[in-house]
């Protein structure tokens, strides 16, 4: 469906405000600007501000649905014979190799943990953005794995799963924050993660397998055609 142009300019006025907002909080800290000086720098009402956004927290953490329903979706579209735990690992080894910054580490990264470890409002939004993952990831797991109400296995397999990026991701930022750089840190973050989730394989790794395509009587044919004879 084609933007229209209203849609255009909300998208653009959102973008505009919170790219204001980052800049004032990385100058100056989060704590330290108030909502009314980001309205008066992105030329916008105070009201305005806060119907895109409606607390300060969001200002920052703009991007909050997206990486809530992430692993949810990764599970969602894994591949045929895969698991949740291997679709995670390859979209996570994916971004550390593509630099993106869906999981957290990638240039500039350690300038947003700063901004984020002085301030204890954006402290306790993080942990609610991870207690909100792990329970998207966990209703995913339910839905995919048909699991009954009281089963309690799709939010084990995602706590541990979430866990997991938690613990890789603590460990790579505080070393970035340390002053090494991302080429110097990522060889080791790869080892890391696979570590990690080859841990995580011996748990729950065959915990919602997706289905394997099965063959179409043709392709029966054809494999029975291919067999060497006894």
């Amino acid at each position: 469906m084609t933007e229209g142009l209203r849609e255009r300019k909300k998208r653009e006025t959102r973008a505009r405000i919170s790219d204001t907002a980052t800049g004032l909080f990385l100058m100056r800290g989060f704590d330290s600007v108030t909502v009314a000086e980001i309205a008066r720098a992105a030329d916008v009402s105070v009201n305005t501000v806060f119907n895109y956004f409606p607390a300060k927290e969001d200002l920052l953490f703009d991007r909050q649905d997206e990486v809530v329903g992430m692993l949810g979706r990764i599970v969602r579209e894994r591949r045929r014979g895969e698991s949740a735990v291997r679709a995670v690992h390859r979209d996570f080894v994916d971004a550390l190799n593509t630099g993106d910054w869906r999981y957290g580490f990638h240039e500039g990264s350690d300038v947003f943990g700063r901004l984020v470890n002085a301030s204890p409002a954006l402290t306790a939004r993080l942990r609610e953005m991870n207690e909100l993952r792990i329970e998207a990831l966990a209703e995913t797991l339910a839905d995919e794995a048909d699991a009954a109400p009281d089963d309690l296995t799709p939010a084990l397999v995602a706590a541990q799963i979430c866990a997991a990026l938690h613990t890789l991701m603590t460990h790579a930022v505080r070393r970035q924050l340390a002053g090494e750089s991302v080429a110097a840190i990522l060889p080791d973050l790869r080892e890391q993660a696979g570590h990690a989730f080859g841990l995580l394989e011996s748990g729950i790794g065959g915990y919602c397998v997706r289905e394997a395509a099965q063959e179409t009587p043709d392709e029966i044919g054809e494999s029975a055609s291919r067999a060497p004879s006894a």
